[in-house]
């Protein structure tokens, strides 16, 4: 048993993959962005679960929660991160404000490289190991998706990076790429997605709105058909503690199977597909 680090872990993805690790008996660091979810966590898991307030775009947070793991871990070190901290924001490239493609990215890529660069010397203390929480969207982009897309290819360039700039040590580093999952992301893009719809200018929305239409639906199809989120607790185990893990681990019949098309379809026939999945 490890002691294991998961930002993000107030709902959704995070949250499950918190609890899943705490069920086999590891000693979880949780975390959440309020203290009333942290109390959430910590009614439904054992008492080794430790929620810590991490907001990974504040810098000072992020030191502040791996001084809190250097006391609590000790030469024991962390077993684990996960780097699952993320936020889904859409809109027009051409229209989509500059600020909400820096938020997205902050939030989804310097945030994770920025607990990545604090927690490592403990991991290193095992060696431990690093999974990056990525999704289908690293492998294809679908129209008007462009930011979270951009920010889910920038993190399998990370993770690959970082796999073999930490091999001399043994730390493994693995991305696991969810396909449509039942989480509150949904829920917070869609409140996204709206807000940018107001204050997009008349022409955009004149240019864009069937598309932003299908968006929606869409969002609201991977809400109904999307798997469980235990799901990806169980392939972010296997990626932690197995002692045979693997680079990357698409979660869902819908990320393996565009995971083997990635691989042998032509472009131009993958972006008659990636049509048909997007708006």
């Amino acid at each position: 048993m490890g002691n294991v680090l998961v930002t993000g872990a107030s709902t959704g993805i995070g949250e499950a993959c918190a609890l899943h690790l705490d069920r086999q008996g590891h000693r979880v660091f949780a975390g959440v962005r309020r203290e009333a979810d942290g109390e959430r966590l910590r009614a439904d898991a054992s008492r080794r679960l430790e929620p810590v307030r991490l907001d990974v775009t504040d810098r000072g947070q992020v030191e502040g929660v791996a001084a809190r793991l250097r006391d609590a871990c000790g030469a024991a070190g962390l077993a684990g991160v996960v780097n699952n901290a993320g936020i889904a924001i859409g809109g027009p490239l051409e229209a989509l404000p500059l600020d909400e493609w820096r938020t997205q990215l902050e939030v989804n890529v310097i945030g994770q490289v920025s607990v990545t660069q604090a927690t490592l010397p403990l991991v290193r203390l095992v060696p431990g190991r690093v999974v990056f929480i990525g999704s289908l969207s690293g492998r294809v982009s679908t129209p008007l998706m462009g930011p979270y897309g951009a920010s889910k290819h920038a993190i399998e360039a990370v993770g690959e990076s970082l796999r073999e700039e930490l091999r001399p040590w043994g730390i493994h580093v693995a991305v696991v790429e969810p396909g449509a999952i039942r989480t509150a992301i949904w829920d917070k893009g869609r409140s996204t997605a709206e807000r940018l719809e107001q204050e997009l200018p008349a022409e955009g929305r004149a240019l864009y709105q069937d598309q932003i239409d299908a968006l929606r639906a869409q969002i609201d199809e991977q809400e109904r058909a999307g798997i469980d989120p235990q799901v990806v607790a169980e392939a972010v185990e296997h990626a932690l503690f197995h002692r045979r893990p693997r680079y990357r681990y698409p979660v869902g019949r819908d990320a393996k199977a565009v995971a083997v098309l990635d691989r042998l379809v032509p472009d131009r026939a993958m972006a008659t597909i990636i049509r048909r999945l997007g708006p």
